[in-house]
């Protein structure tokens, strides 16, 4: 009979895999304890192997390919089964979701139909166009009106600026793409709405609104104008031709005053590198629109215009920014996933606070020194640093706690996590019981499973279980840093490297090695004064390495 294999929980964390690559093909013969395939998991890479015999019948998820936990992920049973049944299910799952898609379709269908029933029969007297707040930002969810320059009663032309909107980002200037009377404000100078709340209406001279609202019809309306608004423009340029040679006898201020221009003209403007005081506006007040860009030609220069010398007129050019904007999209890794997730939770729910301690590092630089002359020994400073916290944890066990909601957890034992960065982001391998281990058995420990992390070996039950965290980045030059709680950690120590600086000894300044270490507590379990003593012990270790031998 048939076996169904689902996406295995490789890890106490995982909750989606990715198919690295499938050591078994279909159609290949499987044995039990046979390798399957490598899974990606939060954690690493693993190998999951078959818990049955037979024949691999169906693949599931192809290579590349990331899925939920507990998904079909292959299909074993004896050559030339049947297996329609076990994958019928699935399909009609997605035959019914479709039929259930399909029904909505048409139910949606029917129920614009309705609406635009109902909109022919007057929901929105003829000729009124409905205002809502422009979205004038990526990132603008709402906006106010910092002033009005259009008034109820006002007549509107196309192009004319109704008024200025307050947004995320900046005081922009909002212009109209309709001509008509402006028949209702709907929000009052300093007010503050949504994005598509009703902002104005405009429409003929008298027309009643005062049951016109933003609904779904509206909207849907209003939406439709504003994409179309440069296909209306074209198709009203001609009978505005007339009234443009008119209103350009008026023109823009050619005597130092203000030149009346929209965003959107002033912006094409500046990308064609026109000067807009050699441009005559056709909106109101001899204001210059989109069209008037669109039709300038240099030609039509005044003649003062063309007789400035090449110099000063090249002087004035703007700047015309030119290349292109890209972006390289790297797909996320389940470690990256986890990373983000796990250290977001930690930071929004656990309140850090953060303390500091400068380090003499004369003595531990002496003893290191000793100890690394002797044959086949190499001692790090990290590795004292590991030593250090490990005996100080046994003076201050309140550091070596958890936080559960209910209860604060004092673990009796010390497993240290040692932060390791990889290519694909940082994992906390764990030393169990580092409190009873040497500092040579420390710096053997951590560089096997230095080596593990980066070669992808490392298993879930190496990163487990720790009950404070060091994290150092000392050898990349760094000073001093904070780093964010591994929880269900209270804690966690941030190394520098050990910096040459005058010091004060005895009264008189001389050259000192010091090193900056910075504790993250979670305020939950572990107080100030607790943080602080413990740091005392931990200054007292690294500054006197022999008193971690009494």
């Amino acid at each position: 009979m048939a076996e169904v294999i689902n996406m295995p929980r490789l890890s106490d964390t995982m909750e989606e895999g990715v198919v690295a690559k499938w050591l078994k093909q279909k159609g290949d013969k499987v044995e039990e304890g046979d390798i399957l395939a490598e899974i990606e998991t939060d954690k690493a890479t693993m190998e999951f192997e078959s818990f049955y015999e037979g024949t691999l019948l169906h693949i599931g998820i192809e290579e590349g390919e990331t899925a939920p936990v507990d998904t079909l992920l292959a299909i074993i049973g004896e050559e030339g089964e049947d297996i329609s049944e076990l994958l019928k299910g699935g399909g009609d799952a997605d035959k019914k979701k479709q039929e259930d898609t399909s029904d909505s379709d048409e139910d949606e269908g029917e129920d614009e139909a309705e609406s635009d029933g109902d909109s022919d029969d007057g929901g929105i007297p003829e000729g009124v166009e409905i205002i809502t707040m422009p979205r004038l930002s990526d990132t603008m969810e709402e906006g106010t009106v910092a002033s009005w320059l259009k008034k109820e009663g006002d007549k509107v032309e196309e192009g004319d600026i109704l008024a200025e909107i307050e947004t995320d980002k900046a005081t922009m200037e909002f212009e109209s793409f309709y001509e008509g009377t402006l028949l209702k404000i709907g929000l009052e100078e300093g007010e503050t709405a949504k994005v598509d709340s009703l902002l104005a209406i405009i429409g003929p001279d008298g027309t009643d609104v005062s049951n016109v609202s933003v609904d779904g019809k509206s909207k849907k309306k209003s939406s439709a104008k504003s994409e179309k608004k440069d296909d209306k423009k074209e198709e009203k340029s001609e009978e505005k031709e007339s009234k443009s040679s008119e209103k350009k006898s008026s023109g823009s201020s050619k005597n130092g005053g203000r030149i009346f221009a929209s965003p959107l003209a002033k912006k094409m403007a500046e990308d064609k590198g026109i000067d807009l005081s050699d441009v005559e506006g056709s909106g109101g007040n001899g204001r210059i629109v989109k069209k008037d860009i669109e039709d300038y030609k240099p030609s039509e220069k005044p003649a003062e215009a063309k007789s400035e010398a090449k110099d000063t007129a090249a002087a004035s050019q703007p700047y015309v920014p030119a290349g292109e904007e890209s972006f390289e999209e790297i797909k996320n890794s389940q470690m990256r996933k986890t990373i983000a997730k796990r250290l977001g939770e930690s930071k929004f729910n656990a309140p850090h606070y953060y303390l500091t301690i400068e380090v003499d590092m004369a003595n531990a630089m002496a003893s290191r020194k000793q100890i690394n002359e002797m044959p086949d020994i190499k001692v790090s400073f990290n590795d004292m640093v590991i030593k250090a916290s490990a005996m100080a944890l046994r003076k201050h066990p309140q550091v070596n706690s958890q936080w559960t909601g209910e209860s604060m957890k004092i673990a009796k034992h010390i497993h240290m996590g040692v932060a390791v960065a990889v290519e694909e982001g940082l994992v906390v391998p764990v030393l169990k019981f580092a409190d009873q281990m040497s500092m040579t058995q420390i710096g053997n420990n951590v560089k096997d499973v230095a080596g593990k992390a980066r070669n992808k070996k490392l298993q879930p039950k190496d990163m487990e279980g720790s009950t404070f965290t060091v994290s150092n980045l000392g050898m990349f030059g760094i000073v001093e840093f904070t780093s964010i709680i591994n929880q269900p950690n209270s804690a966690i120590l941030s190394v520098g490297t050990i910096v040459e600086k005058p010091v004060v000894k005895n009264g008189e300044i001389v050259i000192g090695n010091t090193m900056k270490l910075t504790l993250a507590c979670d305020h939950r379990t572990v107080d100030g004064a607790t943080g602080a003593a413990f740091l005392k012990t931990l200054r007292t270790y690294l500054e006197n390495p022999v008193t971690m031998l009494a």
